[in-house]
């Protein structure tokens, strides 16, 4: 079955927070049969910042970043059996999303495949010309890495056919426990770009804890942080390539999650670092957000803050020994419910069932 998958970026995670997602739900589709070509524009240096060779389990077309270009690339969804858009591809959105519904052949399954539902419905909502908004019930099928009954109920509403979450999970061959590094110890590790629509929860779940334990260690890694004003004990480290992640969610002693403000207001929005953690088994911190115990248990498997005043009182509290019986009781859970195996299995199912189905009605 040819799946033809135009996204950000399967081959670097540099300003791509899908990377991981991507990697772990296509490798397992390729399992199940699917011959996966995956279309990704040079842009945003990208390429000059990859962190993967290209996998055995996709073909990776890399185009420039042109208007003839991507249209090129467009041309080749007319042989495929499943044709998907991704949100977020950066350049080209609006032709791309035109150019898979307008290119795929009459029998394809035209999938929407949503990797930030929260962001996009916040935009859609403001913006009733939106070329999604116009288009959205001439896909087939809508897929979102979470966001659970909001953003099924939402996009429902703006005309989609169905819609299903795929949620973040992980790949214990990537993500898993490793001996510490000195160059990340700390008591309190976070790791994300800098983002608007994030960087209040930041000053407030990290920032602030760190001005409330100045005898603490802190530890921030991703991009855009530069000329940031921190506390002095706060360390920016700058971009953490996938390679690292693992060593650096083993050495602190907790780690943390801050969901962007529209994650955190819609819920059941887990972000990729979360099961990068817990596949650590590392001892998480996250925001509270609604639907979190779906994924982990509150107070044994990963602790729940409200704000920085919650994330410092958790840290002083925090011993080596329960930190270990937290990482470990996340990492159980995650091997159990959370793996990227457990999702492809859902999502071959899901897109064999509708193309199925797109086949018998194109058929009558």
């Amino acid at each position: 079955m040819k799946l033809a998958f135009y996204g950000s970026s399967l081959l670097s995670s540099y300003w791509n927070g899908a990377a991981t997602y991507y990697r772990g739900v296509l490798s397992q589709l390729a399992r199940h049969g699917h011959d996966i070509t995956f279309y990704e524009p040079d842009a945003f240096e990208r390429q000059q910042h990859r962190d993967i060779d290209p996998p055995a389990y996709a073909k990776v077309q890399v185009y420039d970043a042109s208007p003839e270009a991507c249209a090129r690339v467009l041309a080749e969804a007319a042989a495929a059996d499943i044709v998907v858009k991704a949100s977020g591809v950066g350049v080209y959105d609006d032709e791309l999303l035109e150019g898979v519904i307008d290119r795929s052949a009459p029998h394809a399954l035209k999938v929407y495949w949503d990797v930030d539902a929260a962001a996009t419905l916040e935009e859609l909502a403001g913006a009733p010309d939106h070329p999604l908004r116009r288009r959205l019930p001439e896909f087939d099928l809508v897929l979102t890495y979470g966001g659970g009954p909001p953003v099924i109920r939402q996009y429902e509403a703006f005309g989609a056919r169905r819609c299903v979450p795929i949620y973040n999970a992980l790949d214990p061959a990537t993500h898993h426990p490793v001996a510490p590094e000195p160059r990340f110890a700390s008591d309190l590790a976070f790791l994300a770009n800098r983002l608007p629509d994030r960087e209040a929860r930041v000053e407030e779940f990290f920032l602030r804890a760190a001005a409330r334990l100045p005898d603490k260690r802190f530890l921030l890694g991703g991009n855009g942080w530069q000329g940031k004003g921190m506390p002095g004990n706060v360390s920016a480290i700058g971009h953490v390539g996938t390679a690292d992640h693992n060593a650096f969610n083993c050495t602190p002693q907790a780690v943390l999650n801050v969901a962007r403000d529209s994650m955190a207001n819609i819920g059941f929005s887990p972000a990729t670092r979360v099961f990068e953690a817990a596949g650590a088994a590392a001892c998480l911190i996250t925001d509270a957000w609604e639907g979190i115990e779906l994924f982990l248990k509150p107070d044994s498997e990963v602790l729940v803050a409200r704000d920085g005043q919650d994330v410092a009182d958790l840290l002083e509290a925090l011993t080596p020994e329960r930190a270990r019986s937290i990482g470990q009781a996340a990492l159980a859970r995650v091997l159990a419910e959370h793996t990227y195996e457990r999702r492809g299995v859902e999502a071959d199912r899901i897109l064999r069932d509708e193309l199925a189905a797109k086949r018998e009605l194109v058929a009558a």
